[in-house]
């Protein structure tokens, strides 16, 4: 039997991809990277915002079409949307023989078995309990060999008023400390050079399993390993953004100076209905810290535009901060009104032509503002992880410097670069700044 996989949304999804994969390797069965050529399809799903929902039906969607064009036999829909919706799911797909939830990914042998079996069926719960949950799944990367992810926890307990991953995803739950520092040293002796750091919210690491906050001590401990060159944390949410964490940030020499602080807005007011726990003041103290301690840091950020009842001050309250702050890079979303979340019923829906407006002319300004910054990188010389090659131009690589995340930011393009291979840190001289990304010679 031959089976695919396509894992949509973030990387903490592709994870559990990762894992099912190793999971479904130890029962012998060959995966292929052609759908067509696939007897049994799994569609990995996010049901994080609207746009996502409407890309994961699709994929299911193309997915199924290969039971009528291709080998496929079973179809079987996990992730996020199938824990959300997983009924609605196996009624109105026809193609779909199981729906199985976040909880579930473990048992993805079990699933495959029952639905070869001819059952057509929904999982939502795991048949282990915690306790008996397996110290460290096998995990198949789908990553480039020399970059992996590391999930430090699941799930969320913020409960921002807009987010349904608390529902989809469960409360905030941390891994053991020492099964993380097993599995990255794993990882490291297969060869991978960047570690990236990853759960809904890295810097509540170790609060409910220790009772104290473990993120600054796990970042010294992955520091330890040789052959790492780099660790980089995203998703830090700035209420846990400790002075311990900061010291960690400019003390420990493979931890990339790079922040990723989810924000969401710089309204005190609509930052209260959006249940997130700092002010304006305490978000604007704690950048200060952060570029006073850390020298070259790098910020990047998120912004929702169009919460209900957000006002044309509150959006100008925004803009101003946005331009004072000069975050190096900013995503910004246009509210999507998801329902089971407390924002969705809130009074003072913002119109969907506000909400676009807002969205492009906010991210006017930070194409502007990052151009500027990337401009000013002109002349630097950064370390870069090469990636690969131009597809129209292959004399021209293209990588990253501590500076970009992969798949979020832009890239760096390097002439000169000789025979370089993917997975190589080379010194490369920045000769032009862009708005996403910058070019460079090889030195």
């Amino acid at each position: 039997m031959k089976l695919g996989l396509v894992s949509l949304g973030c990387p903490k999804n592709l994870v559990d991809s990762e894992t099912m994969l190793g999971l479904i390797h130890e029962q012998q069965i060959t995966i292929t990277n052609d759908p067509a050529d696939a007897d049994l399809i799994i569609v990995n799903t996010c049901g994080f915002i609207e746009s996502a929902k409407e890309e994961s039906i699709n994929t299911i969607l193309q997915m199924g079409a290969y039971k009528n064009t291709g080998s496929c036999k079973y179809l079987i829909i996990t992730g996020c949307l199938g824990q959300r919706y997983a009924e609605e799911l196996l009624d109105n797909i026809p193609e779909a023989d199981a729906v199985i939830g976040t909880e579930c990914y473990e048992d993805i042998a079990y699933v495959i078995q029952r639905v070869i079996q001819g059952e057509r069926f929904i999982m939502l719960e795991s048949r282990k309990k915690p306790e008996m949950a397996s110290t460290a799944a096998p995990r198949i990367l789908t990553t480039p060999d020399y970059m992996a992810y590391l999930k430090i926890a699941e799930g969320c307990d913020n409960c921002c008023s807009y987010c349904i991953i608390p529902k989809l995803r469960g409360p905030y739950v941390s891994r053991p400390f020492e099964q993380l520092l097993s599995e990255a040293k794993a990882l490291v002796a297969k060869g991978v050079k960047e570690l990236i750091v990853v759960a809904q919210d890295t810097t509540r690491y170790g609060e409910d399993l220790y009772g104290k906050l473990r993120l600054p001590e796990l970042l010294s401990e992955l520091n330890k390993l040789e052959g790492l060159k780099w660790i980089r944390v995203m998703y830090c949410y700035p209420n846990n953004f400790t002075d311990d964490l900061i010291e960690a940030f400019a003390n420990l020499e493979k931890v990339c100076k790079y922040v990723d602080l989810p924000l969401q807005h710089a309204s005190d007011r609509l930052l209260g209905s959006m249940n997130r726990y700092d002010t304006k003041a305490e978000v604007e103290a704690l950048l200060s810290k952060l570029r006073k301690r850390i020298p070259g840091i790098t910020i990047r950020t998120t912004f929702i535009v169009g919460f209900p009842g957000e006002t044309e001050a509150d959006f100008q309250e925004l803009k101003a901060f946005v331009k004072a702050q000069r975050f190096d890079n900013a995503g910004v979303f246009a509210y999507s009104q998801e329902e089971g979340t407390v924002a969705a019923t809130l009074p003072e829906q913002i119109a969907e032509q506000v909400k676009e407006e807002r969205f492009h002319e906010l991210m006017a300004l930070q194409a502007q503002i990052s151009e500027e910054l990337h401009q000013e990188m002109e002349e630097q010389i950064l370390e870069v992880l090469v990636e690969g090659r131009d597809e129209e131009n292959p004399e021209l690589a293209f990588g990253r410097s501590y500076r970009e995340a992969p798949d979020i930011d832009g890239s760096i393009f390097i002439e000169n670069a000789g025979a370089v291979q993917a997975g190589a840190f080379i010194k490369v001289k920045i000769l032009q700044g862009f708005t996403y990304e910058m070019v460079g010679e090889r030195i």
